[in-house]
């Protein structure tokens, strides 16, 4: 039996898969929709490796990227440490709209899984490159503007990542629940780059076991690619 997805990094306490886009990491609580199985990490890990793994944390279903599992739940609490102490350095790329600082710090509380009690977020990035293409997307501006972002999410928050982007005026790239949606639609009908710009591309850590650093890297793939080639050469490349 083989994985719909890649397994990035394996020991006898935990592993790290490249989730890919439109997989949820557990069958979702709150959705109105049914979620098919095959659409499910878990569902998929726990056939294939007859083991109870556990989710150490999450990546929204649009979000592609590095995403790890403990073996066991005493596994998963010693990993869960990490985050806590905030020695589990996770790094993003994402597109938005715009053209943002070359760097920044965004530290805006955000709303607590939905709830109206807010809690601390805090949002590092710094910018990749930028582009002007000359399409008049919005009503406002002859052409666009858009940036390619690295970010280091300090805390962990519901969409926190979306969210303080959408905050600070220059949301995600498809994304349709904070985002633009003009924007949206060109990036997915004229440019062909599908779904939310937004990629976990690497997890660092100091292994709890052996002590020795560990640094995760999700792979190259097609969207990511194009959207590399997009921001370096410009439309000719895509």
């Amino acid at each position: 039996m083989e994985l719909p997805f890649r397994l990035l990094y394996q020991d006898e306490h935990f592993f790290a898969i490249d989730k890919p886009a439109g997989f949820f990491v557990h069958p979702p609580e709150l959705s109105p929709y049914p979620v098919p199985k095959e659409k499910i990490c878990l569902y998929h890990l726990r056939r294939v490796m007859k083991k109870d793994v556990i989710p150490v944390h999450r990546l929204d279903a649009p979000t592609s990227g590095v995403l790890l599992f403990a073996m066991s739940r005493d596994k998963a609490r010693k990993l869960n440490h990490l985050f806590a102490e905030r020695q589990m350095h996770k790094t993003y790329q994402a597109v938005v709209r715009g053209y943002v600082p070359s760097e920044g710090l965004i530290d805006l509380p955000l709303e607590a899984d939905e709830g109206r009690l807010t809690v601390e977020a805090q949002t590092q990035y710094k910018t990749l490159a930028q582009i002007e293409l000359p399409f008049a997307v919005g009503k406002k501006y002859p052409t666009s503007r858009y940036s390619l972002v690295q970010v280091h999410p300090i805390t962990g928050r519901w969409h926190q990542i979306r969210r303080h982007f959408d905050r600070i005026a220059h949301p995600l790239l498809g994304d349709i629940e904070h985002g633009d949606s003009h924007h949206n639609r060109f990036f997915r009908d004229t440019l062909q780059i599908q779904g939310l710009c937004l990629k976990a591309t690497a997890i660092e850590l100091q292994h709890p076991w052996s002590g020795e650093t560990l640094s995760i890297q999700a792979p190259p793939c097609e969207k990511w690619g194009r959207i590399h080639r997009l921001f370096e050469h410009g439309l000719d490349a895509i």
